[in-house]
């Protein structure tokens, strides 16, 4: 009887690893999905059943006024982040995706396709599975008239990220899981229409941003069309007006690198929120991106090119040392903090801050502003340690998108967080699928008032 079990247990095992290898060739990522899903719906299902009650960590009260930092509460499967190693997507660290995954011809960053692809279904695609979505993309990327017609009436007074998320505020009109859920659809069946809903957005955020640039910043030029038979970022930097093959090049690697950070920052915090109300991915993403465009979350890249800019106007190009350290401890004596320096989550050096110094060492080794930048890196962390209030003393990601931007000739900071936010769908996005796949409930945290909180502290 034991045996027999075996046998079986061995027969469907390669039953299932031949389904595998079949729909790993598939260049239909739907179909690759609606391969996964039911099996991971029954591997949680099972985890839940035996490990519901399992306790996983502990609430203090400096948690729940410090921003409920470190507070394990969300499930979250495109990424984690790992305080000494960094952000991990679907497992695998920054440098080893750029190995992995698919690139363009001729080119060396990793398409973003292929990381999407990545993130949704846990597999590293194929070459021919990366232009299958380039394809797709660019099949759904036209824009609607009406949003068309809101992004050309926009004041110019109004800050590219408002316009960024208006515009896919009002592509709303376009959701299929709203004509689902209205239709009366099945909850196990919500994740296929928010699917093609993420697909749609995906597609046509790239158009959306394009036409916010050339609105703002190139007198409203035309941003001409999408040619399928070029990958996301080829497309989208043409629609920007570049079409130098390295600022392409920087475009597959900062779209690919910004793309999620887990599930506990602002822009997915939110959009996992709005999300579990059933609000459709683009209402959902829209909020997200309405936390993306605050200083302390997207708009720091910005932040640290102000800051650099006072700095060359004190120190110049060339400073010593010794000028630098001057101008930090200026500028920590005054109450403000070195921008792009520190993460909540982060105790080393951000993995996306490195990648984009290898690409800066190999592109623009001699550009003044990149070796500022490479002197305040050697000079911020140790007078950030000797101040002793500072847990993590190294740069982020930040302290270095805006100089390789700024070299390319995108001198345009306002609009860096619109970047920002193209990338980062493809994360949120991905998880807003799987949430729905899985059922996620309305996410409903229990709150309590201070003087509650001081009677909980007492009696316990």
């Amino acid at each position: 009887m034991k045996m027999t079990s075996t046998l079986t247990l061995t027969y469907k095992l390669s039953q299932n690893v031949g389904i595998r290898a079949l729909s790993d060739q598939s260049t239909d990522l739907r179909k690759v999905l609606a391969d996964k899903i039911p099996k991971e719906q029954e591997r949680i299902k099972n985890f839940r059943k035996s490990h519901g009650a399992t306790k996983v960590g502990e609430v203090t009260v400096d948690m729940m006024y410090g921003g409920m930092r470190g507070i394990k509460g969300l499930v979250w499967e495109p990424s984690v982040l790992d305080p000494e190693e960094g952000i991990r997507f679907r497992g695998k660290s920054i440098p080893e995706c750029q190995k992995a995954l698919p690139k363009a011809a001729g080119g060396a960053e990793p398409l973003p396709e292929g990381l999407f692809w990545l993130l949704i279904t846990g597999d590293v695609p194929t070459d021919a599975q990366a232009k299958a979505l380039s394809k797709e993309w660019a099949a759904r990327s036209a824009l609607p008239a009406h949003v068309t017609k809101a992004l050309n009436d926009f004041p110019k007074h109004l800050h590219p990220m408002s316009q960024f998320s208006a515009a896919i505020t009002l592509l709303n009109s376009e959701s299929e899981f709203v004509k689902a859920y209205t239709g009366g659809v099945h909850k196990s069946k919500y994740w296929e229409t928010v699917y093609e809903d993420s697909m749609n957005l995906i597609a046509k955020l790239p158009v959306v941003a394009a036409t916010i640039y050339r609105n703002l910043y190139k007198g409203g030029k035309g941003i001409g069309s999408v040619d399928a038979g070029k990958d996301w970022s080829h497309n989208f930097s043409l629609m920007l007006g570049y079409d130098n093959p390295q600022f392409i090049e920087l475009m597959r690697l900062y779209l690919t690198i910004h793309s999620d950070h887990e599930g506990g920052n602002v822009s997915a915090h939110t959009t996992h929120l709005v999300g579990s109300a059933l609000s459709d991915p683009y209402l959902s993403f829209a909020a997200g991106m309405n936390g993306l465009a605050g200083p302390l979350h997207g708009l720091a890249n910005q932040e640290v090119l102000v800051w650099l800019q006072k700095l060359r106007q004190q120190v110049g190009d060339n400073p010593s040392d010794e000028k630098l350290k001057d101008f930090i401890w200026n500028t920590l004596k005054s109450g403000q903090v070195v921008p792009g320096y520190g993460h909540a989550v982060l105790r080393k050096t951000d993995p996306r801050y490195t990648c984009q110094r290898e690409f800066a060492l190999k592109h623009l080794p001699d550009d003044s502003l990149f070796k500022l930048v490479s002197q305040v890196y050697k000079v911020v962390p140790p007078i950030l340690l000797e101040t002793g209030k500072v847990k993590n003393p190294w740069p982020n990601v930040d302290a270095h998108s805006g100089v390789l931007l700024q070299y390319y000739g995108m001198k345009e900071m306002n609009y860096y967080t619109v970047l920002f936010g193209v990338s980062r769908a493809l994360g949120v996005l991905a998880n807003l699928v799987w949430a729905r796949a899985l059922g996620l409930p309305i996410e409903r945290p229990k709150s309590l008032s201070t003087d509650l909180l001081m009677k909980a502290v007492k009696a316990a």
